[in-house]
């Protein structure tokens, strides 16, 4: 088993999901690897069996940028920042991209089903992250199951699994709504005491930070200017001095206020690209770009091209 100071010596940087694929490419060459620019589009989800890609090689302790659903069919710890999470028998497991961890299989063999996706595939921009079923069960990554929902679970994954090798057009739609069942599987024996949660100043101030970052989208129209769009102008509602709620988000989430930031208003940018037939200027203007130009250098830096290149693709 691995040590609390094991664990903490051998935080990784994150782990992408190129890095993530480039791993399995070892054992299993034959398995694609994404392309940048779909991920960055629609996002990425896959789904695999867990006896043909998983080993007993306890995982690299780190962050991953992708979230994961995991189908345990036998033993294992989970390794937490503060805690250690112990699995016997069956469980879901449910990792986010905010909290580092690492798996220690103690089973002979793995067995199950895992799912990982991003979050601009999840996502509906119609709801704000804090109402999403995800994140109601982000505090609680291990939900112990019976027998029949061990049944019930591993015919949805299996039919995801059927689904990803389809060619049905609509196949992603459905997969999304398969992992929502899995969520709702969950929250029928969510408990009232979760095993973990983090109770901080820091992670209070963060979820206060998240929550009124999301408060402000989606960006409904052209009149909608949005407001927050700096560490400074969050600090200033909060309450806080900007470098307090920096170390806060930095210290609970792994990324800066300002990438949390820019990172929503990319991902809001490319809907109301893909979703209106506002021009650009007043795309950029919503977004609290008062030129153009400073908006395309923006979202260049985010997406690896411009929004007039994106919009025509």
């Amino acid at each position: 088993m691995l040590s609390k100071n094991q664990e903490l010596s051998t935080l990784q940087k994150k782990e992408t999901l190129e890095d993530f694929y480039n791993k399995l490419k070892i054992t299993r060459p034959e398995i694609p690897t994404p392309s940048l620019g779909m991920i960055n589009d629609i996002g990425h989800f896959n789904v695999f069996n867990r006896t043909t890609v998983c080993s007993n090689v306890p995982s690299v302790f780190s962050r991953r940028d992708f979230y994961k659903i995991s189908l345990i069919i036998g033993n294992g710890i989970l390794h937490y920042p503060d805690a250690q999470i112990e699995i016997k028998g069956r469980a879901l497991l449910f990792t986010n991209p905010n909290i580092p961890y690492s798996w220690e299989s103690t089973s002979p063999k793995p067995a199950g089903f895992f799912c990982l996706f991003t979050e601009n595939f999840i996502h509906n921009r119609n709801e704000t992250l804090r109402d999403s079923l995800l994140w109601r069960i982000n505090d609680s990554p291990v939900i112990h199951i019976s027998e029949e929902q061990e049944v019930i679970l591993t015919d949805i994954f299996t039919k995801m699994m059927k689904e990803m090798d389809g060619d049905y057009i609509h196949k992603y739609d459905l997969l999304r709504n398969y992992v929502q069942l899995i969520v709702h599987e969950a929250l029928k024996v969510k408990p009232q005491d979760v095993v973990f949660k983090q109770n901080n100043a820091s992670a209070r101030l963060t979820s206060l930070f998240i929550e009124l970052l999301e408060r402000q989208f989606p960006i409904g129209s052209t009149e909608h200017i949005l407001e927050l769009k700096t560490a400074h102008d969050f600090a200033f509602r909060l309450l806080v001095h900007v470098n307090h709620l920096n170390h806060a988000v930095k210290e609970v989430t792994g990324k800066t206020t300002s990438e949390h930031i820019s990172r929503r208003i990319a991902t809001e940018a490319v809907a109301l690209l893909k979703h209106t037939e506002w021009n650009i200027a007043q795309i950029a203007y919503c977004l609290g770009f008062e030129y153009p130009a400073n908006f395309n250098i923006f979202f260049k830096r985010q997406m690896q091209c411009t929004p007039k290149g994106f919009r025509a693709n």
